[in-house]
């Protein structure tokens, strides 16, 4: 019987546990919603060395040693696809972008086509979105798409039009919108330029990001849990 599973991020983790369990008893805070007999939580990977218990199943970075039996572990490519056809039929893509990483799988006719995953260029991505928001006291709600966009190759390189652009006087917020459409135009082609997106990740949460890849595609955002249901 499976009574909670684990996405191990490298800077978030994900957890989903059925109601009826009780192994997340301390760490209530990090819980986001209850929906359907099962509780989501969204932590620090930092916190999982606190965890004295071991998941029934588990996908993602540094989460073997979390397991009860590391015959349970699973590729996150194979959850994020078990994830996807849980909740769509049709034939599309889903895009998954972490804060290290980003990965998408295609579907046609009914069953799975082709896949790419990344974890070179988009190194970092959305780990390095977090730091300049504390870095320049910068809120996702403060940001609004940007018309334009920094020609960027990953995330790390992308910091040094940032600060190019703060040093001669440009906004903070600006520069780090700009900063996001170069990143979700990256995403656009890197899914090679499909009509619609299915989003999954911790960027289904920033808006900024979600209106500047809607500028080239039709984006829908299934959230941050995505991983974690394909374990189920």
């Amino acid at each position: 019987m499976i009574n909670i599973v684990l996405d191990a991020g490298t800077t978030w983790s994900k957890i989903i546990e059925k109601s009826s369990s009780s192994l997340m008893v301390g760490f209530e805070k990090y819980l986001v919603k209850e929906e359907n007999a099962f509780k989501y939580y969204v932590m620090p990977s930092s916190e999982l060395k606190n965890i004295n218990f071991k998941f029934d199943k588990a996908t993602g970075h540094m989460s073997l040693s979390m397991l009860k039996d590391k015959n349970d572990y699973e590729n996150e490519v194979i959850a994020l696809i078990q994830g996807f056809k849980k909740h769509v039929k049709e034939d599309a893509i889903i895009l998954d972008m972490g804060s290290r990483d980003s990965k998408w799988a295609k579907f046609k006719d009914g069953k799975f086509k082709d896949l790419d995953w990344n974890n070179s260029c988009s190194s970092s991505t959305g780990a390095t979105i977090e730091m300049l928001l504390k870095f320049y006291n910068v809120k996702t709600s403060d940001l609004s798409v940007s018309d334009e966009k920094y020609v960027i190759t990953c995330g790390i390189f992308g910091l040094e039009k940032i600060m190019d652009d703060i040093a001669k006087g440009g906004n903070p917020t600006e520069a780090v919108s700009k900063f996001i459409h170069g990143i979700a135009f990256n995403a656009w082609n890197f899914a090679k330029k499909p009509d619609k997106i299915y989003l999954s990740g911790g960027f289904c949460e920033n808006k900024c990001f979600i209106d500047s890849l809607s500028k080239y595609c039709e984006v829908v955002p299934l959230g941050r849990f995505l991983l974690c249901e394909g374990l189920l």
